[in-house]
């Protein structure tokens, strides 16, 4: 188990009622920021007995709206269980043991013998609505399988967007308030040793931006919040050179360029196939894994990976099919090779530390750029790296393809992303905007208690991470439309407070 100083204090969850997202920014990025193997101390297989792999990841969430008692803010799955007879409410306490249902089933299948594997990705506004919910139940089910030893080996937590916000429509300025509010909130359930151990990100909804300034802000982000890889959708990159990727079941390196010409990249493992949540509650990876063999990167042979991630709860087969499909899978792994052997499943951070153990290395990966990007970059000469040759590349791609689209994603050549703002419509946006007018340069006083820790300011932050929730992404008519017109009212009045 990887061993972390206990010398931070534990982080406590709830402070005035609201989730802990804000405040111990620089003990966070302490405690992420490090290189030390995660699952190598701990797994039970070699890599010299194994000829394929698969990963599967669950992705859980609630959006957080402000339907309680008074218009409090409750989570969506309260209101199914208040309102049973709206919609399919009815599937409200199915949810509930689908999100807790993997501290029984890991468990199980370990003490049957198998050698399980599972990666889970929940959202800040599920995490935070359980706790409202008195759901503490759920929670401790996870934390007995992220936290004891027994079990923290066949489990991996992966990381994400705190509100389940979709990357390439979140005002820039705000991808590391996420990112960063997400492991604040993650610390103070699971501890701070846990959420050392988190070290592969998940974008909601599987949403890459292909903005090259977004892009590059996001992955930067990523880098400094201590991630060594992201998970990304096969159809949502392409080759440096325009084409549909031809190793998909090998680890990529994601490369991001930016409006200026600076480069980053990152690690990415390719989630293969559609969104299709039946691919995982029928363990297809499992069986398409099946059917591949030894791959080479460099020098190196090794076992490919087929990586998938579905919702953990919905529909049908994910909430009736996916516990029988699930442990079968390992029984069977169990009486071929013992589960450690041949096809085996394996979590993505032990995957790449393995096989950088054995040799590979990141800059040996095939390189992968999101949609898109090829045909910005052959309108832009190499050595005019300038905010405007790119700004003057998109506009005529969408003036000759009415089909190309950055995801509104939104250009400026100001580094506050702020000013730029002035004149976007979105309401979200908008508020993003009165959010760093006001708060950034208070940022730079010193005070006894950094900003961040105050209570008004994280009740601020709150409210615009929630309004980027992607269930209020499409501002139409109806329901959710006026959740979030009143989050964001809330958050306006809170912002003229002193």
């Amino acid at each position: 188990m990887l061993s972390f100083p206990t010398t931070l204090a534990p982080l406590p969850e709830i402070i005035d009622g609201l989730p802990n997202i804000s405040g111990w920014e620089t003990e966070v990025l302490s405690v992420v920021n490090h290189d030390r193997p995660v699952f190598l101390p701990t797994t039970n297989i070699r890599l010299e007995d194994v000829n394929a792999v698969f990963a599967i990841a669950l992705h859980m969430h609630q959006p957080t709206i402000p339907a309680g008692n008074g218009g409090t803010l409750i989570s969506n799955l309260q209101y199914m269980f208040e309102h049973p007879n709206e919609g399919d409410n009815h599937n409200a306490n199915p949810f509930a043991y689908c999100y807790s249902r993997m501290g029984d089933l890991i468990p199980e299948l370990v003490n049957q013998g198998c050698n399980p594997r599972v990666m889970l990705d929940y959202s800040g506004n599920l995490l935070w609505g359980l706790r409202q919910m008195g759901r503490g139940d759920v929670l401790d089910s996870l934390k007995r399988i992220t936290c004891d030893s027994t079990y923290q080996p066949y489990v991996e937590w992966l990381g994400t967007m705190w509100g389940h916000a979709v990357i390439p429509s979140t005002p820039i300025a705000d991808i590391k308030l996420h990112i960063v509010a997400w492991q604040h909130h993650f610390a103070a359930i699971f501890g701070w040793e846990a959420l050392a151990r988190v070290k592969g990100f998940s974008p909601p909804e599987m949403h890459l931006p292909n903005h090259p300034d977004a892009l590059f802000e996001f992955v930067k982000a990523l880098k400094e919040c201590g991630y060594r890889w992201l998970l990304v959708q096969e159809h949502s990159v392409e080759t440096i050179s325009g084409q549909s990727l031809t190793h998909k079941h090998l680890p990529h390196r994601l490369i991001a360029r930016n409006s200026q010409g600076e480069t980053i990249s990152i690690t990415a493992l390719i989630k293969t196939q559609g969104s299709d949540t039946k691919l995982v509650a029928q363990m297809q990876p499992y069986y398409e894994a099946k059917t591949l063999s030894k791959q080479q990167i460099g020098s190196v042979f090794i076992p490919p990976i087929v990586s998938q991630i579905g919702d953990g709860e919905n529909g049908g087969v994910m909430m009736n099919e996916f516990p029988g499909a699930f442990k079968q899978a390992w029984w069977d792994m169990l009486n071929n090779g013992g589960g450690k052997s041949g096809v085996v499943g394996m979590c993505g951070t032990e995957y790449l530390e393995f096989i950088e153990a054995a040799g590979c290395k990141p800059e040996d990966y095939p390189t992968c750029q999101p949609v898109g990007q090829h045909q910005i970059w052959e309108r832009v000469s190499p050595d005019n790296n300038q905010p405007e040759a790119v700004e003057n590349a998109i506009q005529e791609l969408k003036q000759i393809n009415s089909n190309f689209h950055l995801d509104g994603a939104s250009w400026t050549n100001h580094i506050s992303w702020v000013k730029g703002y002035e004149n976007v419509l979105s309401p979200m946006y908008q508020l993003s905007s009165l959010f760093h007018q006001k708060f950034d340069p208070l940022q730079q006083i010193e005070s006894a208690e950094p900003i961040t820790r105050q209570s008004h300011y994280r009740n601020v932050l709150l409210h615009n991470l929630l309004l980027q929730t992607s269930c209020f992404r499409y501002w139409g008519q109806g329901s959710w439309t006026d959740y979030a017109r009143e989050i964001y009212q809330r958050c306006e009045s809170l912002l003229q407070m002193n």
